[in-house]
């Protein structure tokens, strides 16, 4: 990275919602560092825990709903300069099962969120992170560009996530709220929590270090474009830096697909599992056998390429599950009786 790039927030407020996710912990832990008067992460728990919040004496947690009026009224008191709107619904399995309940979170609080930004009149930058499934499907030709979207995506979850963004679009449009949307592509990495609703790459660490055979669904020779997560925070943070990337949509992505049973002969590798795999029924809503993303946009408004090699990811990802144990098996969601992401398989819980 080259020096000063993140030198704006210096002596500022920043508001992270859904700082207390995966993405979000670690944003607001590198943002932290950044000599940032104060850090105010808003999160309301549902899908995160206390012990994975970052204990820095400028960060500010807060317990909160972005769809709260009286909670939005108490970080907007801060007065905000940059906000890292990271808040979600979680996720793609779990919409299908509430689809209002998610766009109520999804479209709505994203909403009432740009009009808090929007009157505070103190907002130097706002930063919308969607999901690259919240802009591409089957329909569009790979890798995935900035300048083509779909109408046909797989899951209320995506569908919510474009709506966000076209309210983003227009509140920079009409307002000149000086916005910036990130697609991200699948992000990995240490801090986020294996469970039903979670994604493949943490479960797959769990079950693997459980000793159990890892699940994969449908033909299993699907590709995902993966991004370790200090790559993802830094494509985050610079999208709050750089003038050029307002008004724009621009992907985080590695450019390159990792087959899914790749994924999970590295994890069984880095594990020591020799549990092997078992093959499942597709998920109905995921239809996409492959997904990359141009990274081209990124590079040249952002000066953003990933530097962590995926195996690299994976083995650092490994060692903060074995460093957090303990949190993680208490934390770790697979309860009997619920709608699991892979039907049918229910693993064991690690005690």
């Amino acid at each position: 990275m080259e020096m000063g790039y993140d030198s704006c927030y210096k002596d500022e407020v920043i508001l992270i919602t859904g700082g207390a996710g995966a993405i979000g912990r670690n944003l607001s832990e590198k943002i932290a560092a950044s000599g940032t008067k104060k850090v105010i992460i808003l999160d309301n728990m549902t899908s995160s825990y206390e012990w994975n919040i970052p204990n820095k004496k400028n960060i500010l947690f807060i317990n909160g709903d972005i769809c709260n009026e009286d909670d939005l009224k108490r970080v907007f008191r801060e007065k905000p300069t940059y906000i890292f709107h990271l808040a979600a619904f979680f996720a793609n399995q779990r919409s299908v099962e509430y689809p209002v309940q998610c766009d109520v979170v999804n479209s709505i609080g994203t909403i009432k969120l740009l009009e808090y930004a929007n009157i505070s009149s103190c907002v130097k930058r706002f930063v919308y992170t969607n999901s690259e499934g919240g802009a591409y499907g089957n329909d569009l030709a790979l890798p995935y560009s900035e300048n083509k979207i779909s109408l046909k995506l797989g899951s209320p979850y995506y569908i919510s996530k474009l709506s966000a963004e076209m309210y983003c679009n227009y509140y920079y449009e009409y307002f000149r709220l000086p916005i910036v949307t990130l697609r991200l592509f699948n992000s990995y990495g240490p801090g986020e929590v294996p469970g039903q609703y979670r994604n493949v790459i943490p479960n797959f660490i769990y079950w693997a270090l459980n000793n159990q055979p890892l699940p994969l669904t449908g033909v299993g020779k699907m590709m995902r474009d993966f991004v370790y997560i200090d790559d993802t925070v830094e494509g985050i943070i610079r999208a709050g830096s750089y003038q050029e990337a307002i008004g724009e949509s621009i992907n985080i992505t590695s450019g390159n697909g990792i087959d899914i049973r790749n994924l999970a002969s590295i994890v069984n590798k880095v594990t020591g599992n020799t549990a092997g795999v078992l093959q499942y029924d597709k998920r109905k809503w995921d239809t996409r056998l492959e997904i990359t993303g141009d990274g081209t946009k990124a590079f040249q408004l952002l000066h953003f390429q990933p530097k962590t090699e995926f195996e690299r990811g994976i083995e650092k990802t490994v060692q903060w599950f074995k460093n957090n144990w303990k949190n993680i098996c208490t934390s770790s969601d697979f309860k009997p009786g619920m709608s699991t992401a892979v039907t049918g398989y229910m693993p064991n819980k690690v005690k």
